[in-house]
């Protein structure tokens, strides 16, 4: 580890600053646009069929383009981190994909959207390698899973509570209003996150206590030394069975969590027949359970940390509850009350967001010169699972014109993680390569 540079402002030495919860806050900000810019289609996805004449296997496919790019896109995503570092690779992520999701609204077809699809997912693949190389430079270990917890909460709560006004939007404006109005938040965001975000070393309000404070529990906030490419590493990486096991079962909960950022909204108005407002407010409950689940999964992985001294334990056991939760979504099929099933599915969602702590464990044991990588490798093999989770559901719906096939692949998925939790992950505990 090189040696840090001297904070520009010390304060009170005796006390440690703050300022690792306002880039809390930013990183948070970041992954809530995040996610509504790659969700919005779910939004516009039946008026916007209507107007292209796609059909629901078509429309399946629209909805995985995304993950095709953003998986391939991981691995030099993650170098272009490992190179670049965390402010200026966020700032481009961040201002493309934006504008890309403004563009979103000029399609005039199946093409152009598919163009568009493909952009934002090679546009976006930084920002979670990101995250998790902020956790570990900001954050002590003692504080990762709250911290995690925190700003995996944008993944839901811009659904969660800005969906009336998003189907509002759509059913008085149209899509495409939709599109461009969101874009351009995300692109003033982009030059706000430049101007704010620093290193440790190079933030003007944190202190020398506040440094140490992160050094001593495990924090790095100095940056390491550079590692070139190679595919030996990635071999390497794969190999070690918490990586693996870890991917399976991030892959596993993508799967639940795909449904919902996909399909939720058309299987509301197809499958139960509910009115476009009522799917507006039925689509806030699940996200809002949701947003609770990865809270107290954060607060439940740190107190089993404090409490048994095992971050084996800490991290693993919230996971498998959670996924054992995100199971139970298959009931749903055989339940004939709208109340019952929001209720289903929101014990689903909430078992997800429990569930949601894989990059928390990512950033414990990938070893500390290739964050980047390991992140980037860690999120193509969990994003496989946007690939072909709508394409399974689409395929299923036109081909027997119901959700049934499509709810018990991701309860199966669900308990494919659990499995992987428990006999693959192992230790969990810093890697050396």
């Amino acid at each position: 580890m090189t040696a840090r540079a001297a904070p520009a402002v010390s304060a009170d030495p005796r006390r440690a600053t703050k300022a690792r919860y306002g880039v809390l806050a930013l990183i948070a900000i970041a992954t809530m646009i995040n996610y509504l810019d790659r969700t919005l289609l779910s939004v516009a996805a039946p008026q916007m069929a209507k107007d292209l004449a796609l059909a629901p296997a078509t429309l399946g496919i629209v909805f995985s383009a995304f993950s095709w790019s953003y998986a391939a896109a991981q691995i030099p995503g993650g170098l272009v981190l490992d190179r670049l570092g965390t402010r200026v690779t966020y700032f481009l992520s961040v201002t493309i994909w934006s504008t890309l999701t403004a563009l979103q609204g000029a399609v005039t077809g199946l093409g152009t959207l598919l163009a568009t699809r493909l952009g934002l997912g090679i546009a976006e693949a930084p920002c979670f390698p990101a995250n998790s190389r902020v956790l570990v430079t900001w954050f002590p270990r003692a504080e990762r899973a709250r911290a995690n917890s925190v700003y995996s909460v944008g993944m839901y709560f811009g659904i969660a509570f800005m969906s009336p006004l998003l189907f509002w939007i759509t059913a008085t404006f149209g899509w495409r209003v939709l599109f461009v109005s969101v874009g351009a938040i995300g692109v003033l965001f982009g030059f706000a996150w430049w101007r704010l975000y620093r290193e440790p070393g190079e933030h003007p309000t944190v202190n020398a206590a506040e440094l140490d404070l992160i050094e001593r529990d495990g924090g790095m906030t100095a940056p390491p030394a550079k590692v070139a490419f190679s595919w030996a590493n990635i071999s390497a990486l794969m190999g070690r069975r918490q990586i693996l096991g870890a991917s399976i079962g991030q892959f596993a909960t993508n799967s639940t969590l795909v449904f919902f950022l996909t399909w939720f909204p058309t299987y509301l108005a197809v499958e139960r027949k509910m009115a476009w407002i009522s799917v507006g407010f039925y689509a806030v409950l699940p996200f809002i359970a949701a947003s609770v689940g990865v809270l107290i999964g954060g607060q439940l992985s740190d107190w089993l940390v404090r409490r048994t001294g095992s971050l084996t334990i800490g991290r693993k056991l919230p996971v498998v509850a959670g996924l054992f939760l995100s199971s139970t979504i298959v009931s749903a099929i055989f339940l004939k009350s709208d109340a019952a099933v929001i209720f289903v599915m929101s014990v689903a969602f909430f078992g997800q967001g429990i569930s949601n702590l894989g990059w928390t464990l990512i950033s414990e044991v990938a070893p500390v010169n290739m964050i980047g990588l390991t992140g980037g490798l860690f999120n193509l093999c969990t994003n496989l699972a946007g690939i072909v989770t709508p394409i399974v559901i689409g395929i299923a719906v036109q081909q027997t014109g119901s959700f049934f096939g499509g709810l018990v692949y991701i309860g199966a998925m669900a308990a494919l993680g659990v499995l992987s939790y428990i006999f693959i992950v192992g230790p969990i505990e810093r890697l050396e390569l």
